[in-house]
C-alpha cells in the first residue's frame, strides 16, 4: 500500500508548487507505470477513494475498483470536505471538547506525525470529478460507506453514477468504519463476485 504524498514516510514539502492539481492521481498512475501493472484491482478509503476515482477518470484500467468512505457530494467537490474540517482543527489548537471529532482528529494528527502544512497542500490538490466522466468509468466498482458516516447521504448516488457501480453499507462513522470486519467482508465479497 503506498503512502500518499504528504502522508506516512512520503515527503512532506511545504512548497505549494510540489502539490499541483491532481498530483495524487498522477502519483498513482506513475506507480502503475513503474510497476508495469496490467492486471490489478484498485481501491482506497476516504482521500484514497477520491484518488481512485481520479485515476479511473484519467484512464486507469483495473479489473475492479473499491471506493470506500466517499459519497457523490465529496467526489463532486461540494460540501465542507476534509480540507475545511482540518483547517478548523489546526486553527482551534487545544480548544476542543474531549471525545469530539475535532479532538480525535487532533490526537490522530499528533500521533501519526502528520505535517499540517503539507497535508493541507495535498488536500488542496484534489480535483473535483463531475458526474459526466463518472458515467464513462466501465469498471465494476464498489462504493462502501459507514452507516453513520456523514458522506453516506450521497454514497448511493455515487454508485448510481457509475455504470457498473454497486453499494454496500457497513457499521460505523467515517473514522471507525474503516476498521470493521464488515468493511473487509464487503470488499472481499465484491472481489469474489466480480
Amino acid at each position: 500500500m503506498p503512502d500518499l504524498r504528504g502522508h506516512g514516510r512520503s515527503a512532506k514539502p511545504h512548497d505549494a508548487a510540489c502539490h499541483p492539481p491532481d498530483v495524487l492521481a498522477e502519483d498513482g498512475l506513475a506507480l502503475l507505470d513503474h510497476l508495469a501493472l496490467d492486471d490489478y484491482d484498485l481501491g482506497g478509503y476516504s482521500l484514497g477513494a477520491r484518488v481512485v476515482v481520479r485515476m479511473l477518470v484519467r484512464g486507469a484500467t483495473p479489473g475492479r475498483a473499491v471506493v470506500a468512505g466517499q459519497g457523490l457530494r465529496e467526489v463532486l467537490g461540494l460540501g465542507g470536505g476534509a480540507g475545511s474540517f482540518l483547517r478548523r482543527v489546526f486553527a482551534g489548537a487545544g480548544s476542543f471538547e474531549p471525545g469530539s471529532p475535532q479532538k480525535q482528529a487532533r490526537q490522530w494528527l499528533r500521533s501519526s506525525g502528520a505535517d499540517p502544512v503539507a497535508l493541507l497542500h495535498v488536500l488542496d490538490s484534489v480535483v473535483p470529478t463531475p458526474v459526466e466522466p463518472l458515467g464513462r468509468i466501465q469498471v465494476p466498482t464498489l462504493v462502501v460507506i459507514g452507516a453513520d458516516d456523514e458522506r453516506a447521504a450521497t454514497a448511493d448516488q455515487l454508485a448510481a453514477a457509475l455504470p457498473q457501480g454497486t453499494s454496500a453499507v457497513v457499521p460505523g462513522v467515517h473514522g471507525t468504519a474503516v476498521g470493521t470486519q464488515e468493511l473487509t467482508a464487503a470488499i472481499l465479497d465484491f472481489l469474489a463476485d466480480h
